[in-house]
C-alpha cells in the first residue's frame, strides 16, 4: 500500500500485478481466452487522510466563489415554498443517473414515484432520490455504515444481492466483459477496500480543507476506490451532497451539481482520470464549474415553478388552507398523482381529494395522464414541462 505523502504534489495511483483466474464459463475466441489467462494490473490508490492539499490559487479562488454562490442559492431556494427541496432533489437524482446514461423523462419519473411507471430507468432515478435523501439524513456522521446505507437505498430494489457490504470481487471499467485485461481502468483489488474506505472517511472528517474542494477530492477518491460492484457513480455524487450538508454549506436544498456535470460529462470523466494521475486541481475545477452551471440552471427552474404556482393561484380562488391550494403545493413536488396518492399525501379523505382534483382539472392545472375511470392518473403539465426543460438545459453542450 502506498503510504501517506506530503508536499505540493498530489500522490498518483500506482499499480500492482495480480493473477487472473478464469471461471471456465467464458464464451470468447481462443485468442481472447488465451489472453485472459495472463496476469492483470489493478490500481493501488494512495492513502490521503494526512496528505497536504496544496491547490493552485485559481482553483482555490474558483471553489471559494462557487461556495459563496452555493450558499446564496441554498438560502434563496430555502426561503421559497416547501416543495422546492423535493423538486431540486429529484432534479439532482435524475441528472446523476443520466451521467451514467440512465435517462428518464420527468413524467416517467413522477409516475415511478407513485408506482405507476413501466420504465426501469425511471424506477432507478426514484431509487437514486432515496439514496440522496439517505445521504442527507446520514450526513451528520459519515461512517462506513452510512455510506453502505446510501448504497442500499440506491440498489436495494434493483440489485439486492449487491448491497450491504463492500464488493468482494474485482471490477473494472470499460473493456471486455469477461476480464479486466482490456479495461480503461481497473480499481483496487477488493481486499484493499476496507482500509481505503476508512482512510477516505478520515479525509472527509478533516477541517483544514475548503469544503467544496474537500467534497470534490473525496468524490474522486471514492470513484477511484469503486467500493461497490455497481452504483458507485451515483453513490459517490450523493457523498458530495452529504459533505456539503454536514459542513452547512447547504442547509435547505440539494443543489443539482450533477446537472452541471451533464454540460460536459467527458470533461468530468477526464478530470477523474487526471486526479488518478496526481492532478488534484482537475477534479476541483470540474466540480466548481458544475456548481456554477447547476446554480444557473436551478434558478431558472425555480423561477419557472414559481410562475406556474402563481398562475394556478390566479386560476383557483380558494382559501390558502383549502385542499385545492394544498394540492397545488403537492403537485410542485409530485406532478403526477391519483386521488388515492393525493388523499394520503394531504391526509384528507378520498372524497375531499377527489373534489380538489376535479377543481384543478376544471381550471386546466391538471390533465388526465392515463388510468381507468376509477383510478385515473393526473399530471400537472406545467411542472413536467419545467423539469424536462431543466434537463434539456443541462444536456446542452454535450458532445
Amino acid at each position: 500500500m502506498v503510504d501517506d505523502q506530503q508536499g505540493n504534489g498530489w500522490p498518483a495511483i500506482i499499480y500492482e500485478t495480480l493473477p487472473w483466474r478464469r471461471s471456465g464459463d467464458e464464451v470468447a475466441s481462443r485468442r481472447t481466452l488465451r489472453r485472459v489467462t495472463d496476469r492483470y494490473e489493478a490500481a493501488v490508490p494512495p492513502l490521503i487522510r494526512n496528505t497536504d492539499v496544496a491547490l493552485e490559487s485559481d482553483t482555490l479562488a474558483g471553489a471559494d466563489e462557487a461556495s459563496h454562490a452555493l450558499a446564496r442559492f441554498d438560502a434563496e431556494a430555502g426561503a421559497f415554498i416547501a416543495p422546492f427541496p423535493s423538486i431540486l432533489l429529484r432534479s439532482e437524482s435524475s441528472s446523476s443517473s443520466e451521467v451514467e446514461n440512465l435517462t428518464a423523462g420527468a413524467k416517467q419519473v413522477a409516475l415511478a414515484a407513485i408506482g405507476a411507471s413501466r420504465s426501469a430507468n425511471a424506477r432507478l432515478v426514484v431509487a437514486n432520490a432515496r439514496a440522496m435523501d439517505s445521504a442527507l439524513a446520514l450526513s451528520a456522521e459519515l461512517t462506513e455504515d452510512a455510506v453502505i446505507a446510501m448504497h442500499r437505498a440506491l440498489l436495494a430494489d434493483s440489485a439486492p444481492n449487491a448491497v450491504g457490504q463492500w464488493r468482494d470481487e474485482q471490477v473494472w471499467i470499460g473493456g471486455g466483459a469477461i476480464s479486466p485485461h482490456a479495461a480503461d481502468f481497473v480499481p483496487p483489488h477488493h481486499s484493499r477496500i476496507p482500509a481505503l474506505m476508512r482512510d477516505l472517511l478520515d479525509f472527509a472528517d478533516r477541517t483544514d480543507v475548503p469544503v467544496l474542494a474537500q467534497a470534490a477530492i473525496a468524490h474522486a477518491q471514492f470513484e477511484t476506490i469503486h467500493p461497490f460492484p455497481d452504483g458507485n457513480g451515483r453513490t459517490g455524487r450523493a457523498l458530495i451532497h452529504a459533505m456539503l450538508r454536514r459542513s452547512a454549506l447547504t442547509r435547505n436544498v440539494t443543489v443539482p451539481v450533477s446537472a452541471g456535470l451533464l454540460h460536459s460529462p467527458q470533461s468530468y470523466f477526464e478530470a477523474l482520470t487526471d486526479y488518478r494521475a496526481g492532478d488534484v486541481d482537475a477534479i476541483v475545477h470540474a466540480i466548481t464549474n458544475a456548481t456554477f452551471a447547476a446554480i444557473g440552471n436551478g434558478r431558472h427552474l425555480v423561477r419557472e415553478i414559481q410562475e406556474a404556482r402563481s398562475r394556478w393561484s390566479d386560476a383557483v380562488r380558494a382559501r390558502a388552507d383549502s385542499s385545492a391550494h394544498r394540492l397545488m403545493d403537492l403537485l410542485l413536488a409530485q406532478p403526477v398523482i391519483t386521488v388515492k396518492t393525493a388523499s394520503a399525501a394531504l391526509d384528507v379523505s378520498e372524497a375531499a381529494a377527489n373534489t380538489a382534483v376535479n377543481r384543478l382539472a376544471e381550471s386546466g392545472i391538471l390533465t388526465q395522464a392515463g388510468g381507468a375511470t376509477r383510478y385515473r392518473i393526473w399530471q400537472a403539465g406545467d411542472v413536467i414541462d419545467a423539469l424536462d426543460a431543466f434537463a434539456d438545459r443541462a444536456r446542452r453542450g454535450r458532445v
